[in-house]
């Protein structure tokens, strides 16, 4: 296996496999400790990775007459620039909005008449969110399709962003040390997300013992890929915790079928023994009617004692219209669905609407406070 450490081990371009004055462009993640992962394309990787954005975004429903609004960010993160070549290379219209000033990205939106919105299920969310605090209509947006991707989302808040924004609302999936986004793609059919077998090779293998495993079964996703120049990775741990269907789609593809990602293997977190996915909570969150889907995990300890409290934001009208104790029959509810979900107890803490801050980018659901201890 390739691991992500051995790209930190040769920083910057010590893993590069073409000589340095073919390499083109840069990317990096924005990694959470020590030096970031540094990705590099030669002019050929860039075409190929322009072809397989526009790929993508034309089964999201984009033609040469749409307007794609991208919001992800532009700069070292391979989001904007790689949704923004696919734009081009279609032959639609690109809006390099980037990440941030909401207010501006609803003006443009309007008045350009996007008709896709490419950027994370979470800021989408905030969109829908600021877009129905200032009143404005539903048919005033030309919006047909998200394109949604950068951090885990579930069927849940799919079918939020769908019902608010009145849209298909689509996940891409990719990683920048793989080339970024258009690894994979779904279709409007939503049953899973159609993999790019022609560039990568996918595999499902046991995280623990490293073994293949069948289609079907759950595990950790494994990338080769097949084109790369400047960077190609063999056997590379995605750290995702995903599933492979090889049956052909409704939509009549063959390519074999990613299940939405379920979680990481490094964003799992243990409380008292037992493995936490942040997306378990937000299924959980997202059945309930009075809260809003913004929440955040806190993790603390207590003695030798893990807790875990889960913040969720009340909906305005939930706060002005229930009691003291029917807002305790909420969060008793919500703390039972969570308790049982998860298989642990769980401390659930309601507070007021803007409470949990807002993010433009992959939203921060998890704060840990054991390393503080």
């Amino acid at each position: 296996f390739t691991e992500k450490g051995v790209l930190r081990d040769h920083y910057p371009f010590g893993m590069f496999a073409v000589p340095q004055e073919e390499v083109v462009r840069v990317h990096a993640s924005s990694g959470t400790t020590g030096k970031p992962t540094v990705v590099g394309y030669t002019r050929g990787d860039l075409e190929v990775w322009a072809d397989l954005m526009a790929r993508a975004l034309t089964m999201a429903g984009a033609t040469t007459s749409s307007v794609v609004q991208v919001a992800y960010g532009y700069g070292l993160f391979t989001g904007g620039l790689g949704v923004h070549y696919g734009v081009e290379r279609l032959g639609a219209i690109a809006v390099p909005a980037s990440g941030g000033n909401t207010p501006r990205q609803i003006m443009l939106m309007e008045d350009f008449g996007t008709n896709i919105l490419a950027c994370t299920p979470s800021y989408a969310l905030y969109l829908a969110e600021v877009i129905e605090e200032m009143g404005i209509e539903r048919s005033r947006l030309a919006l047909e399709a998200g394109v949604f991707g950068a951090e885990p989302w579930t069927n849940q808040m799919r079918q939020s962003l769908e019902s608010r924004l009145q849209i298909k609302a689509l996940d891409i999936y990719g990683l920048s040390e793989i080339m970024g986004p258009g690894v994979a793609m779904e279709c409007p059919h939503q049953t899973g997300l159609h993999f790019f077998e022609d560039h990568f090779l996918p595999e499902i293998i046991d995280p623990d013992t490293g073994e293949t495993l069948p289609y079907g079964e759950k595990g950790e996703l494994v990338i080769t890929t097949l084109t790369k120049e400047a960077l190609p990775m063999l056997r590379y741990r995605t750290r995702d915790i995903a599933v492979l269907h090889p049956e052909p789609c409704s939509c009549g593809r063959t390519l074999v079928r990613l299940e939405k990602i379920l979680g990481r293997t490094d964003d799992m977190v243990i409380i008292r023994g037992v493995n936490v996915f942040p997306s378990q909570v937000e299924t959980v969150l997202l059945r309930a009617q009075e809260v809003a889907p913004f929440y955040e995990l806190i993790i603390d300890r207590k003695g030798s004692l893990d807790i875990l409290e889960v913040r969720v934001e009340v909906t305005e009208c939930t706060l002005q219209t229930a009691e003291i104790k029917e807002l305790e029959r909420i969060r008793s509810r919500i703390k039972r669905d969570l308790d049982s979900t998860l298989g642990i107890a769980v401390e659930v803490r309601l507070v007021e609407p803007r409470t949990i801050g807002r993010t433009e980018g992959k939203a921060k659901r998890v704060i840990d406070r054991r390393t503080e201890r």
